[in-house]
């Protein structure tokens, strides 16, 4: 490797620049073309203040304002799902951002805040009943910090994620304690120079100082489960893997009304409630609808 060439990680975004630290432990900045595909997570080669990206081992997109599927960080194996007592998440929320962990390589993980307020203890037992071993669960409140040792504990097991959540549900307030130097202010991009005054990144990356790593990425509201193909939906649905591993009549099932489905007769048997087949069809109805709409955007 010469003095022009250095391997690193994208910690930061900034629109027409990224922050790189390199694996000599110093943080570059290096210019971008807007929607240059690079995001934080990013595995990169700087050489002569150009980028060669390698490849990703996961993505992590969203829905942006206009329906379009926006990469938002790279490289993740774990993905947390924040959820509270109040407000309560939709069933479908949840299980939209396990789906969407699952079908992108990284592992899914519940976040219960708000741990100390009444309805709490209802909706813990609710979640594992509904989940059961599927995924792990932490309890925690962020307001004094306490609970957070097995959440902490589990990213120094060296894993890096992202939290998604609903509004309100306390995904900052959870960030900052993991997480000290979240709130660091850091610069705007000049579209000129290329340096300029305080703003908040697109994304960040973030070390934790008892080990692991949180990707921060604002404005992330949902997912790009348009991607999914909806044949492939009930493989990576919660709860459905016994049924999917059966098989059904046809190779083709939705699920939804086909005759010979395995998944219809599970919940006529009463093994899968009937209220997770709902939310299953919801999601289904949802990806088919995106999928809809896909040739005429692009048409």
């Amino acid at each position: 490797m010469n003095a022009t060439e250095a391997d690193g990680l994208i910690v930061a975004h900034y629109g027409i620049a990224v922050g790189v630290r390199t694996d000599t432990g110093e943080t570059v900045r290096v210019r971008v073309r807007r929607r240059s595909g690079h995001v934080v997570g990013d595995r990169i080669t700087v050489r002569d203040g150009k980028l060669k990206r390698h490849p990703r081992s996961s993505e992590l997109r969203r829905l942006d304002n206009r329906g379009e599927i926006r990469l938002v960080a790279s490289n993740l194996d774990v993905l947390g799902i924040v959820v509270a007592p109040l407000p309560r998440s939709p069933e479908t929320f949840i299980d939209r951002a396990i789906v969407t962990a699952r079908a992108t390589g990284m592992k899914p993980f519940l976040v219960l805040n708000k741990a100390d307020l009444d309805g709490a203890a209802e909706l813990e037992k609710e979640l594992r009943e509904r989940y059961r071993d599927l995924l792990p669960l932490f309890p925690v409140c962020a307001v004094d910090g306490s609970a957070m040792g097995p959440l902490i504990a589990f990213f120094a097991e060296g894993h890096r994620g992202a939290f998604v959540g609903t509004t309100g549900v306390g995904k900052s307030s959870i960030m900052n304690i993991l997480c000290p130097d979240i709130d660091l202010a850091v610069g705007e991009i000049n579209e000129t120079t290329g340096l300029g005054r305080h703003t908040t990144t697109v994304s960040t990356l973030h070390s934790l100082p008892g080990g692991g790593e949180l990707i921060d990425t604002p404005g992330f509201r949902d997912f790009g489960l348009a991607e999914i193909d909806p044949a492939e939906l009930g493989g990576w649905f919660p709860g459905f893997e016994a049924v999917v591993e059966q098989g059904c009549r046809f190779r083709n099932c939705l699920h939804r009304s086909e005759p010979g489905c395995g998944l219809t007769a599970a919940v006529e048997a009463g093994e899968i409630p009937a209220s997770r087949q709902v939310s299953y069809l919801r999601i289904l109805d949802e990806l088919e609808e995106h999928q809809a709409r896909l040739p005429r955007r692009n048409g």
